[in-house]
């Protein structure tokens, strides 16, 4: 398979493109660390899942938005595998609050756990993957908010446009190391991040024809684009972002 002998780190993989991406990641062959922070039930069950596949997998409960978390669980990941390939900073929450109403606490926690996270996963894994001398793959988990205002939710636009810059700059620095640096930047996701806007009809109706393809993606679709970035089948992309919205971006304002 793709990933044969491969070691992955999924934060917040205990749920929703997380989960997607745990399970993808396995199927093609690597040993995966699930982090979760708090549901560790839903974290067992992604590595359930993943053992019935004939594959391995372990829960490690982790803070991301604390560097000793971070740096804890890459430990634990190199015991259990002896060894980190593919770093995916998945893990990420939201305020959906405007520049007026955002309080300095959700400020400062949506930027803890989206970029705080994401810079320092990526540090840490990299000094890893520089250790044992054979490269490696770092994907972040970003949107198409990225580069595309977001009304309403600005502190996580904040957020994922650093993580543009994060992996630009980082994707140069480490290339040199033979570790690539890319973004995923979804649209519109069936998660339960966005359960309650796509249980309302009307709200839903509204989103799904503001997208070409006429319907918001499945997680196991991020996924997909996860699992070939971390193969060597995408061993020249770098210091980029892919996007994977149905064409969203071309099509409409911000949402």
């Amino acid at each position: 398979m793709q990933l044969d002998n491969k070691v992955a780190i999924v934060t917040g993989g205990d749920s929703g493109i997380g989960h997607a991406i745990c399970l993808g990641l396995a199927q093609a062959g690597a040993a995966v660390t699930v982090n979760y922070h708090k549901n560790q039930a839903a974290a067992e069950a992604t590595v359930q899942a993943i053992r019935q596949l004939n594959g391995k997998a372990q829960a490690v409960q982790g803070d991301v938005s604390s560097v000793a978390d971070i740096q804890t669980l890459i430990d634990q990941t190199v015991l259990a595998y002896g060894r980190l390939d593919v770093m995916v900073n998945n893990a990420g929450i939201e305020s959906r609050t405007s520049l007026l109403d955002t309080t300095e606490h959700q400020f400062e926690l949506v930027l803890d756990v989206d970029l705080k996270s994401a810079f320092f996963g990526a540090q840490r894994a990299a000094k890893q993957m520089i250790k044992q001398g054979s490269g490696g793959r770092i994907i972040n988990i970003s949107s198409v908010h990225e580069d595309w205002p977001m009304p309403g939710n600005i502190a996580y636009c904040c957020a994922k446009g650093g993580i543009r810059m994060l992996t630009r700059t980082a994707g140069d620095e480490l290339a040199p190391h033979g570790i690539t640096v890319v973004n995923v930047g979804p649209g519109a996701v069936a998660t339960p991040m966005d359960a309650e806007m796509l249980a309302d009809p009307k709200q839903k109706a509204k989103l799904d024809a503001a997208i070409p393809l006429g319907r918001v993606a499945q997680p196991e679709e991020i996924a997909n684009l996860v699992v070939f970035l971390a193969s060597e089948q995408a061993s020249y992309l770098n210091a980029t972002t892919v996007f994977v919205d149905g064409g969203l971006m071309q099509a409409s304002v911000g949402l």
